[in-house]
């Protein structure tokens, strides 16, 4: 049995548990006179491994410096080195992050770096737009694109027109130079002008041809009236409003749309005309309507408006272009016999009413004409021209018009109530 100090073996000797314990000096009662720690080391309840005694610490002489204090829990100081380092760095890393944010909210347009749209990259010069594009057909048209200023007794009229041929035909609307006192004058696109005589027009088919001398001219290209569609896009070229080098852009919204013009007590004017959604205004008569491809396919001619006052006519999405391939004729003429040929087809339309069963009733039909040579008679009703349909008599004289003289159309016709066909080669008026 142990109580942590000696260990007595069975036979009442007692042996060192480890080494023998190191002398001790004899314990002696205190007396009165003495600490009462004085015997503390031979208290046998004493802890082996407390200090031997209590060690106070020696006063300070009189006149010393006190000792100084130091907190355990104070952060210990570092040296002027480190702070100014610190200070360094701190100013350094505040100049970066401003210099950082201050970019992101001059330029790059807010603290997230949001930039609105991409690199614009080169802007693409008009010359670099493809041809087939709107932009590339305007580009290559507009040079054969004129203003026609012709001085009147009542003023001047102001129109369009464009170049038809490299030695300086223009060709333009009759109602753009009719009753011009002189010649005319022709504005190009960039800005030079030129003096034109008037070298014939048509009042019936409205198209009038002007002469210009001038070199390097650009003349347009012709297209084909007949292989448009409805829905093609087209380009509408000219001075609307007296604003030179206007191109309006639409498509071909109607064929074969039968217009009646002209002033009243005046010529009357009939086709069947192309019919567009581009914006068309006054001063647009005479110029060119194209294609996609930039061919002329039309003359822009009319307009349809709300207003009772041809003065305060504007575009409502209804303008009529005369269809090339009448046009192109008709100048034609002009050019080689100053007048045009009108095309017939011999017989007299009964303007009295109009049909029940729609149509155009002939009123009178010319012997030896080619209604007559074809066996149609006064009385009948024709009802389509070539598998285009006629439903009163101003559709059948329009319609007749956009041919050629000497031209083989099937006419449809009824005769009491039986329907008939037959064949008429179209003839030229003998006027």
């Amino acid at each position: 049995m142990t109580d942590g100090w000696h260990w007595h073996q069975p036979d009442g000797t007692a042996t060192p548990a480890t080494s023998p314990p190191s002398a001790r000096p004899p314990v002696t009662p205190h007396d009165a006179g003495s600490p009462w720690w004085s015997d503390a080391l031979g208290d046998p309840w004493r802890d082996p491994r407390a200090p031997a005694a209590v060690v106070l610490p020696t006063p300070p002489s009189p006149g010393a410096a006190p000792e100084p204090v130091t907190d355990p829990d104070a952060v210990p100081r570092r040296g002027m080195t480190s702070v100014l380092f610190i200070a360094m760095f701190s100013a350094l890393l505040a100049g970066a992050l401003g210099g950082s944010l201050g970019y992101a909210l001059a330029v790059r347009g807010g603290i997230g770096g949001t930039v609105l749209g991409g690199d614009p990259g080169e802007a693409p010069a008009a010359a670099q737009r493809p041809p087939d594009s709107l932009a590339g057909v305007a580009e290559r048209v507009a040079p054969s694109v004129v203003t026609v200023r012709a001085a009147t007794k009542g003023g001047s009229s102001i129109g369009s027109g464009f170049v038809a041929s490299a030695d300086g035909y223009v060709i333009t609307n009759d109602h753009v130079v009719e009753g011009a006192t002189g010649g005319a004058t022709v504005v190009f696109n960039d800005g030079s002008t030129a003096s034109g005589s008037i070298v014939g027009h048509d009042a019936e088919s409205d198209i009038a041809v002007i002469k210009v001398s001038r070199p390097n001219l650009v003349p347009v290209e012709f297209g084909d009236s007949e292989a448009i569609a409805v829905g093609d896009p087209v380009l509408a070229f000219g001075s609307p409003l007296a604003l030179a080098n206007t191109v309006t852009a639409g498509i071909v919204s109607a064929l074969d749309r039968t217009i009646q013009s002209g002033e009243p007590g005046g010529q009357v004017r009939y086709y069947a005309a192309i019919q567009t959604d581009a914006a068309v205004n006054q001063g647009n008569s005479g110029g060119p309507l194209v294609d996609g491809g930039g061919r002329v396919v039309g003359v822009n001619s009319v307009i349809k408006s709300l207003a009772v006052d041809e003065q305060q006519a504007g575009n409502i999405g209804l303008a009529f272009a005369i269809p090339i391939n009448q046009a192109k004729r008709v100048a034609q003429d002009i050019i080689d016999t100053g007048k045009a040929r009108r095309t017939v087809i011999g017989a007299q339309v009964d303007s009295s009413g109009r049909n029940p069963g729609g149509g155009a009733r002939l009123g009178a039909v010319d012997p030896g004409g080619p209604a007559a040579a074809a066996g149609i008679r006064a009385g009948d009703v024709i009802t389509k021209l070539d598998g285009r349909p006629v439903e009163e008599g101003t559709d059948l004289i329009a319609l007749v018009r956009k041919y050629a003289p000497g031209a083989v159309v099937t006419i449809e016709y009824r005769r009491g109530n039986s329907k008939q066909t037959a064949s008429v080669t179209l003839a030229a008026d003998a006027k």
